[in-house]
């Protein structure tokens, strides 16, 4: 065999060895893909319902842009007074959205879909948005915090739900916040209310503004909301919600009323206090504030939602909540002067006549070991950090001059009395405790 022939088998035969090795690198690359299909399947069927529901869970609370149809669907009825106010509108994908109006439905329906165990303690804050006129106390934007417990029946936990809100206002010094209480009775006694209360203001439409005139052809309930003086006498001898209460409505809220006195909170009952929302039963409860014009006066409330969960698709389930609204709040607390504004206290003044990098670190260790501390730049003159000292309000100063810097000491100089004395620099914390009181170090959360 000549040379060409040796050549075309050794040929022959490394085609044939590639060959063996693409297949074989074919057929392992297939496995893998397979497997890794298998393994991505598994992994994806048991982590995106986790990962579904726990994003869809937040969104729900927590979004503020949801399709406007859910704020109307099922709770149109109910919900009357929100969905007029929702600040809705098309985005660019053709899609009819709102800003959320409110935080309650958005609990309700995490409720509806997740089914938690109950009793479902949440609580919430965030902005919300509702395109009404703009005006003191009144926004198209406002925060609220709010607390929503669902599954429980039982009056005692609106007593709860309501001590909650009147410590909070006590506990940041409020004292001008009177709490008032109501009961819109049970679904059927709600609904006798407003039959007799329609016949009544239509007998009185003579004297109706044209406004509360359109607002009860919608729910005659909403009437009693008006402010309006031409409303002021036909609303004042309205019916009350108290003579279409049943037994076990009336029962629940006189429940309400002794568990309050028990507690030593005090409440006016107002049965005319219908609240904003219109998927309020029994209890009803607002926080209103005498330092804040009559008009937007009410700084929180809340009240049993017993059908809501319901209406959104969910089992029949029992809830009431709470929100505070911060504006008014914060407003209350400014009429009040509950918070003191100025500048800090200062507690040390560091002057360092070598360059500024003692006053860098200590300064920083100060602060460090809980002391409000500041220093001077720009390697100014003694005396001009003195006067920096002076205007500062610091009831120290430690200074750092070349001595000290030369010995490791400091000298910590009274800037009341003009006493001075030199220490160690590894006592200035001890010496400062000692003359300024003890201080808490700053903890560092990893």
């Amino acid at each position: 065999m000549g040379p060409g022939g040796i050549a075309t088998i050794i040929a022959a035969a490394s085609l044939f060895v590639i060959a063996v090795a693409i297949a074989y690198t074919v057929l392992r690359v297939s496995k893998f893909i397979d497997e890794a299909k298998t393994s991505l399947k598994a992994f994806t069927d048991d982590t995106t319902p986790l990962l579904t529901e726990s994003t869809r869970t937040l969104e729900l609370i927590n979004g503020p842009l949801e399709s406007f149809a859910k704020i109307t669907k099922n709770v149109e009825n109910v919900t009357t007074k929100v969905s007029e106010a929702a600040t809705d509108f098309m985005d660019k994908g053709g899609r009819h959205i709102a800003l959320r109006p409110e935080h309650t439905a958005s609990v309700c329906r995490a409720f509806a879909q997740h089914r938690p165990t109950p009793p479902w303690k949440v609580w919430y804050s965030g902005p919300n948005f509702r395109y009404e006129r703009p005006q003191a106390g009144r926004y198209r934007q406002f925060d609220q915090v709010g607390i929503e417990v669902l599954g429980v029946d039982d009056s005692q936990l609106d007593v709860e739900v309501i001590a909650l809100g009147w410590d909070f206002y006590k506990a940041i010094g409020l004292s001008k916040v009177s709490l008032i209480v109501n009961s819109l009775g049970d679904a059927g006694d709600r609904g006798k209310y407003i039959e007799a209360l329609g016949a009544y203001f239509k007998t009185h439409s003579d004297t109706l503004s044209e406004q509360a005139l359109a607002t009860l052809e919608r729910n005659p309930l909403r009437v009693l909301d008006s402010k309006r003086p031409q409303d002021a006498a036909a609303i004042a001898s309205a019916p009350t919600i108290g003579a279409f209460l049943s037994t076990d409505a009336a029962a629940h809220f006189a429940a309400v009323c002794a568990g309050l006195d028990s507690l030593d909170i005090p409440y006016v009952v107002n049965e005319r206090l219908v609240r904003g929302l219109d998927y309020y039963q029994r209890t009803t409860f607002e926080f209103v504030s005498g330092s804040l014009d009559s008009a937007q006066n009410a700084v929180g409330g809340g009240g049993r939602y017993d059908g809501l969960v319901e209406d959104l698709g969910g089992p029949a389930t029992p809830g009431i909540g709470f929100a505070l609204g911060v504006d008014r709040t914060l407003l209350a607390c400014d009429a009040e002067e509950c918070f003191s504004y100025g500048f800090p206290v200062l507690d040390v003044f560091v002057i360092d006549t070598t360059g500024g990098s003692h006053a860098m670190s200590i300064t920083h260790q100060l602060r460090q070991s809980g002391f409000t501390a500041d220093r001077a730049f720009e390697a100014r003159s003694m005396k001009s950090q003195m006067k920096s000292a002076d205007r500062s309000g610091a009831k120290v100063a430690v200074i750092i001059g070349d001595t000290e810097a030369e010995e490791s000491t400091c000298t910590v100089r009274n800037l009341s009395t003009s006493e001075q004395t030199t220490i160690p620099s590894t006592e200035l914390q001890s010496y400062l405790e000692s003359v300024l009181g003890p201080r808490q170090p700053r903890r560092h959360t990893p």
